[in-house]
């Protein structure tokens, strides 16, 4: 078989035909081209390797890129490490908040002992970042755990960060024993959207303690947009208890209410194999920082 055919067909079979591999592959090359070169192949083989319209691959195409898409899907990161050039590199993927409030520091941390030559960073929770770390697409990943971790991928809890309802220091609920009421299921709950780690898991230890549901009604994107919302007086916010957490800017003062019994919202470091070097040194400062943080608590 010709290996710049088995690599045409590797782009066609992964981008879903012959029109997407045009535009995904990294070098020109035009569509008749790559048509009569797939051509080539299938007379090599035998035997049709898809269905043209709509695209489907034969089984004997299903075999041959089980075949293949090892050997193209890594050869970029091959060639990155025989150059030395994923020595010195971290692609991470994190939840925004991780991104904007604790990514930042340890990333100056581990440029002073190892300077990096490239770094990418992207936004994802767990399903995402296996996804990518399945694709060979990131190094590692700081996500909220809200599954067990697929098969091949390693996991290290970094934080257990408890759940809590907040409200206005001005409001009538003083402790988690009133909460339970028709007066509390009554009011607004502020709170990330519902697929959401840890919005899920409140409502199934809800329904699971109370058998009831109490619907979101403002969805917030971030656990700040939930304090922000709390503090105007619209309602009662679901949150996790961070420690060493600065005080509002706008200095309105919130109460928290812990919400004994309820599994904690899991922080975890994700990834596959062996971690390179800087992967490596960022996931020892990030376990560093996250225990600092758990003996704040």
């Amino acid at each position: 078989m010709n290996v710049h055919h088995l690599e045409l067909f590797y782009y066609v079979a992964k981008h879903g035909g012959i029109g997407a591999a045009v535009r995904n592959i990294p070098y020109g090359i035009q569509q008749p081209a790559i048509s009569g070169q797939i051509l080539a192949l299938e007379e090599a083989l035998g035997t049709r390797l898809f269905q043209r319209r709509p695209f489907a691959l034969t089984p004997a195409g299903r075999r041959l890129a089980e075949f293949v898409t090892p050997i193209f899907e890594n050869h970029g990161e091959v060639a990155a490490e025989l150059r030395g050039e994923s020595g010195q590199r971290l692609r991470l993927a994190a939840s925004a908040q991780a991104l904007r409030d604790h990514v930042p520091d340890l990333l100056k941390i581990l440029h002073q002992q190892q300077p990096l030559t490239r770094l990418c960073l992207q936004e994802a929770y767990q399903a995402e970042a296996e996804a990518l770390l399945g694709r060979h697409e990131i190094d590692l990943a700081i996500t909220e755990l809200a599954d067990r971790p697929a098969s091949g991928i390693q996991a290290q809890t970094l934080l257990r960060l408890p759940l809590v309802l907040i409200v206005r220091e001005d409001s009538p609920l003083r402790s988690t024993r009133e909460l339970w009421t028709e007066e509390t299921f009554r009011q607004p709950l502020i709170a990330l959207a519902g697929n959401q780690t840890l919005t899920r898991q409140f409502h199934d230890e809800l329904r699971r303690r109370h058998g009831r549901q109490w619907p979101v009604s403002i969805e917030a994107s971030s656990i700040e947009l939930v304090e922000t919302y709390v503090a105007e007086g619209f309602g009662v916010g679901l949150s996790v208890l961070v420690p060493n957490k600065p005080a509002r800017p706008d200095g309105v003062a919130l109460r928290t209410l812990p919400l004994t019994g309820f599994a904690p919202l899991v922080v975890a470091a994700l990834w596959q194999g062996k971690l390179p070097p800087v992967p490596a040194g960022f996931l020892a400062l990030a376990k560093k920082r996250a225990a600092e943080m758990q003996r704040k608590a």
